[in-house]
């Protein structure tokens, strides 16, 4: 119903239904609707930023790789973590990343811009890799990530001077070269063999780029190995021509089991030796003069040491004559004085069945007469600059050092040695030093190099025409010599640092780099002054002893201190392990090197190739496999003739006769090992 009202003066009237007014009891009404508003604008605007987080972190996800601003884990299939790496070079942007197929990159940190990216590679069912890179635009800026290594148990890298298996950590460390150093003389030092190459417990490897300027440090408060790049105060240098800017690029791998990821690591980037050594290398021990006689050696000596070889009938593969047979280090002829008549003696050692090897080295100090030759015809590693030689010191005096990127200079090295071989007859060299700590910090060559250990290569390549029988003691992507490697001089003590408990932890590491002809050392050490264990100038009998019954369980032995300066026990123990040698270890030896051509499987293995699962096997550092299939525990405690033994699951029999068919590892506590025995084990 309408209704009719008045308007106002010269207004109309309207017809309209009346406005009613609002209550107070409404008004909430309409506040909560606003409320409810908001609250689905708010939710719809989160949802919208999870949607977006959910895109970014299936972004920086790559396979079982989760990346971060701050670094990246990696897990397993089974969904456990096995691999953290932290940057501590900068922070990335994470807006400024991308992913295309298998590769994520991202071009900025927070602060500046680079080029960095992660690519996962599956080179077969059991392995998952990722490539890794993180380059700078900007010189001079150091490149750092930062490795977690409490998931595992670590193993590589570098031998040391006191050696561990696994790898034992302690203190704190900023990163330094890593380059080959003479560990005798430099202690806190990585060693004359490294690769740049480390292997976990937990199935993960890490391999760096070669042409990386890597530096390495530690940390054992927070758990983490520190990899850097870097060229500011650095012996590494960039390519001529190149700006400094510091690029850290490495794989990570992970496999099913500790012993399959090293396998595919080991093929797919590490050299391999092309031929195995002279086989009466394995067979029969080498007889130095170094510990026995030092620097004293001369003609006289010699003739008399290798007569009391045959009076006591040990075989010989070949006979070392090691420093000073020259009168000046630099020189390639016999000093006159020491040996009268060097081609006699040489002739009297052939006809009595001795091949003769000799020591060398490739210093050339000051007083020398080739020094001289040297510097005219520019053979010596030079001062940054390159218009003058750098003088270096080493351990037997100043001089130059030769400069191995230089053809010329390894011409006439190789003329040197090629003289000594026509003129005497001698049948190979022991290639001393070859570590970078002898060269300048900074240094140029006649080929430049990036990275300093490039030279210990150099010089392990002159070894190549006498790899039948030549020694070396440092290495450096020189697994394709194919010849033999020696760590660093042992000293006659008991302990870790070079004594007899560093050896079996050093063969493994050698090993584990690939380096699979390895000759130990003298047998007893090098009895230097203050650093013998014993009330005598010769190393303690009991050590001794224990030395050579190890060392009858490598690939090859090496005697310079005569069992006969002893007594003729010692010498009936010696002839005992010389024939086991010969009779059990060398054949299996020689076996295991013909494969070692096709695959780099080590010789020697640690306990944990054959018990991949096995977290006891993990630590063990005083047992060793020889193969899959004889298993070596030797004494190396002084005043013991028991020991603790750790059995793998499988059936043994030991060397008393004794049977274990056992599903599970076995714990054999004070095996009863007398003095002239070794325990060891054989596969049934």
């Amino acid at each position: 119903m309408y209704q009719v009202v008045p308007g106002g003066a010269g207004g109309t009237i309207t017809d309209v239904i009346p406005k009613q007014k609002h209550s107070k009891d409404t008004r909430p009404l309409v506040g909560a609707g606003v409320i409810g508003l908001v609250l689905v604008i708010a939710a719809v605007t989160a949802w919208c930023y999870y949607i977006a987080s959910l895109r970014k972190a299936e972004l920086l996800k790559t396979q079982l790789l989760d990346l971060n601003k701050d670094g990246y884990i990696i897990r397993n299939q089974g969904g456990s973590i096995v691999f953290r790496m932290d940057f501590r070079s900068g922070t990335l942007d994470l807006d400024s990343c991308t992913k295309e197929g298998e590769m994520l990159s991202c071009g900025r940190t927070t602060d500046r811009k680079l080029n960095f990216f992660i690519e996962t590679v599956r080179p077969k069912d059991t392995v998952q890799c990722y490539r890794v890179r993180w380059e700078e635009l900007v010189p001079d800026i150091p490149v750092e990530h930062a490795m977690t290594y409490k998931f595992a148990h670590w193993y590589g890298g570098a031998v040391s001077a006191i050696q561990h298996w696994p790898i034992s950590i302690s203190g704190q460390q900023a990163p330094k070269p890593f380059v080959t150093s003479d560990i005798y003389s430099n202690r806190n030092e990585f060693g004359g063999i490294l690769e740049s190459y480390w292997l976990s417990s937990n199935a993960t490897a890490i391999k760096i780029n070669n042409s990386v300027p890597f530096h390495l440090g530690w940390n054992d408060t927070e758990k983490t190995m520190y990899f850097q790049a870097r060229y500011n105060d650095s012996p590494f240098k960039p390519n001529p021509g190149e700006a400094p800017c510091a690029e850290l690029s490495y794989r990570v791998c992970v496999g099913l089991d500790v012993t399959s990821i090293h396998k595919y690591m080991v093929r797919r980037y590490f050299n391999k030796p092309n031929k195995v050594p002279a086989k009466v290398m394995f067979r029969h021990p080498i007889w130095s003069t170094w510990a026995l006689h030092k620097t004293d050696i001369d003609q006289e000596k010699l003739l008399a040491y290798a007569a009391n070889i045959r009076k006591h009938y040990f075989n010989c593969s070949h006979l070392e004559i090691d420093d000073r047979y020259t009168s000046r280090y630099g020189e390639f002829e016999f000093d006159q004085t020491k040996f009268p008549n060097a081609s006699a003696m040489f002739q009297k050692l052939k006809s009595d069945g001795f091949l003769v090897s000799l020591w060398i080295h490739p210093f050339v100090n000051y007083d020398s007469e080739n020094f001289h030759t040297c510097v005219e015809r520019g053979l010596f590693v030079r001062e940054p600059t390159g218009r003058l030689p750098a003088l270096v010191r080493w351990w037997n005096g100043i001089g130059g050092i030769l400069d191995f990127t230089n053809p010329e200079a390894r011409d006439w090295f190789s003329s040197q040695l090629r003289s000594l071989r026509s003129r005497y007859g001698v049948s190979s060299f022991k290639f001393d030093a070859g570590e970078t700590n002898y060269l300048p910090w900074k240094f140029s060559t006649r080929t430049p190099i990036r990275d300093p250990s490039f030279f210990t290569r150099r010089y392990t390549e002159m070894a190549i025409p006498y790899n039948d029988r030549a020694e070396l003691r440092s290495g450096y992507q020189s697994q394709n010599i194919s010849c033999f490697f020696r760590p660093i001089d042992r000293d006659s003590v008991w302990g870790y640092e070079l004594g007899l408990k560093s050896l079996i932890p050093t063969v493994l590491t050698i090993s584990i780099l690939g380096y699979q002809f390895i000759l130990p050392d003298m047998i007893g050490g090098n009895a230097y002054l203050n650093r013998t264990d014993g009330n005598r100038a010769l190393p303690d009998r009991e050590l001794y002893i224990r030395w050579l019954e190890l060392s009858a369980f490598m690939p090859s032995m090496q005697f310079s201190i005569p069992p006969w300066e002893y007594d003729n026990e010692v010498v009936e123990i010696a002839r005992k392990y010389t024939a086991l040698h010969e009779s059990i270890v060398a054949p299996r030896v020689l076996e295991l090197a013909g494969e070692v051509l096709d695959t780099g499987d080590p010789i020697i293995r640690p306990l944990w190739w054959i018990a991949t699962g096995d977290e006891t096997a993990y630590k063990i550092d005083s047992q060793f496999l020889i193969g899959d299939d004889l298993m070596v525990a030797p004494v190396l405690e002084p005043g013991k003739q028991e020991r603790d033994i750790y059995l793998p699951a499988g059936r043994w029999r030991s060397y008393k006769g004794e049977r274990f068919d056992i599903k599970e590892p076995l714990h054999l506590t004070d095996y009863p090992v007398d003095l002239d025995e070794i325990a060891y084990f054989v596969w049934v």
